[in-house]
């Protein structure tokens, strides 16, 4: 019998989750990509077996929504039968590019191998909550800075070779540096990580531990194998120290657990598993909405609108990708697919193809500066029609989108984006209401009808345009704006 997931837990194929809309199921590959008849053979099956939508999360794992108890055991039959085998247990994840991009200065799959080997040996998986995470960044042009975890791997080239940086808790940008040790080092660190955050509960992140646990850390010399490693107590930090290693930073003076950069669990959705959402624009270069020249090949980026896309249109993208010579899928973070294999004209002519049917192909395209979940009529829980509000609002306001968030949700649950936007619309009794610099969760200032609310957000797109000076960003004319002000622009008719 299918086991349902409580919200906030991940939806693996074996456990899907029951949303508005259904239940839903999330797949990461083992393989780390699909053969393009494969991704067709899902495409087809959600087609049968739910509401025919399929979406990439931002941190790039594939979701199949509208399943009902029995729809989803078939679902799951049918993903066996296709022999696409999809991971279990600590997601340990790697950039999409990992061994392809000539840039990168490690392939991470190996060494994530390894942690995966060393997670399931400790008995960790059944210890630790579902959102604890790990991530491995080989670096390259597509790292995964913009993914949160509980521990980042990151290779960094020195002169005697590749040594691997660790942090925990947070993205490439907030995170908490440790060390920078080999490759060995850093596998059994990682695993020591999991197990000081192991013994705190199945509710525990890497953002619990203490400082003197985290000063144990960067301390680290060397440690038994995990298997073995003797039952300590690291709450304590009950573990050998010594120097040989390169601190990162003098964690011993962090501040408590408490103060660490990391807030509570949030939706697989926005890309956090563990921290409220940052309005920061992505990094263009790293952006995988692109042309990328690998080791052998080309490889194109094509996104998904509000990383949700009708399951017909994307089996017609990848017929067209397989005629024109595809042989691999990779589900990229920023809700995206890179279509591997293909020669440079092949990559224009996908590109063509993906435009017509609704795909995102440019990384300026402003429906990637906003959050939306289903909405209505999609979800039942959705007061709003968040896709339609959504697109009027890109096509209408472009400049508006430059450096901000919008979130558009269809109910105050707010799991497209459960962090806080400069602007959020949220479905209610009484209509779109408007939360400004807050969440889903938070309680409007201003409403007027969902059908209108294209035409209040223009409205303050109008008074930014007149009010904004040289250089200055979206989110900084809003604030100065003030809150009272920009939710009266809404509410005028």
């Amino acid at each position: 019998m299918t086991a349902f997931s409580r919200r906030g837990a991940c939806p693996a194929l074996s456990a899907p989750m029951q949303t508005g809309d259904g239940l839903l199921v999330r797949l990461n590959p083992v393989a780390g990509g699909l053969s393009p008849k494969s991704l067709v053979g899902l495409g087809e099956s959600a087609l049968r077996h739910g509401n025919g939508i399929m979406e990439v999360t931002a941190r790039g794992n594939l979701q199949i929504r509208g399943l009902t108890p029995a729809s989803a055991r078939l679902l799951a039959a049918e993903v066996d039968a296709l022999g696409i085998a999809v991971r279990t247990g600590v997601p340990v994840e790697t950039g999409p590019l990992a061994g392809l991009d000539p840039e990168e200065v490690a392939d991470p799959r190996p060494l994530a191998e390894r942690i995966r080997a060393a997670i399931e040996e400790a008995g960790l998986t059944q210890r630790l909550g579902p959102k604890v995470s790990v991530i491995l960044d080989g670096g390259g042009r597509l790292t995964m800075d913009a993914v949160t975890a509980d521990v980042r791997l990151a290779a960094v080239r020195i002169d005697a070779g590749t040594q691997w940086r660790v942090v925990v808790a947070g993205d490439g940008q907030n995170a908490a540096p440790l060390v920078m040790v080999e490759e060995e080092a850093a596998r059994d660190i990682a695993i020591a990580i999991l197990r000081m955050v192991a013994e705190k509960g199945r509710e525990a992140h890497a953002r619990d531990l203490t400082a003197r646990q985290l000063a144990s850390l960067a301390s680290w010399r060397s440690m038994a194998p995990p298997s073995v490693l003797p039952d300590i107590s690291p709450t304590w930090g009950e573990i050998a120290l010594s120097s040989s290693v390169s601190p990162m930073s003098k964690v011993e003076e962090r501040e408590p657990p408490a103060k660490l950069p990391i807030s509570p669990l949030v939706g697989e959705m926005s890309g956090r598993t563990q921290g409220g959402a940052v309005n920061r624009p992505p990094v263009p270069a790293r952006f995988p909405i692109s042309i990328f020249n690998l080791t052998e090949g080309t490889a194109l980026g094509i996104g998904l609108p509000f990383g949700s896309i009708p399951a017909q249109k994307l089996i017609g993208l990848t017929q067209h990708a397989l005629t024109l010579g595809a042989t691999e899928i990779r589900l990229a973070p920023h809700r995206a697919l890179l279509f591997i294999g293909l020669s440079p004209t092949a990559c224009h002519s996908l590109q063509q193809t993906a435009t017509t049917l609704g795909f995102v192909t440019d990384a300026a395209d402003p429906r990637t500066k906003i959050a939306a979940c289903p909405g209505a009529p999609a979800c039942a829980s959705g007061r709003i029609a968040t896709r339609d509000i959504a697109e009027s609002i890109a096509a209408e306001n472009r400049d508006l989108l430059d450096a901000v968030t919008l979130h558009i949700s269809g109910c105050a649950k707010g799991c497209a984006h459960p962090g806080r936007a400069a602007l959020t619309l949220v479905g209610g009794d009484n209509g779109a209401g408007l939360v400004v610099d807050g969440t889903a969760k938070a309680l409007p200032a201003g409403y007027r009808p969902g059908y209108d609310a294209a035409r209040g957000v223009g409205r303050i797109a109008a008074a930014i345009r007149e009010a904004r000076f040289r250089g200055e960003t979206t989110a900084a004319c809003l604030t100065r704006l003030g809150a009272a002000g920009v939710t009266e622009l809404y509410r005028q008719e």
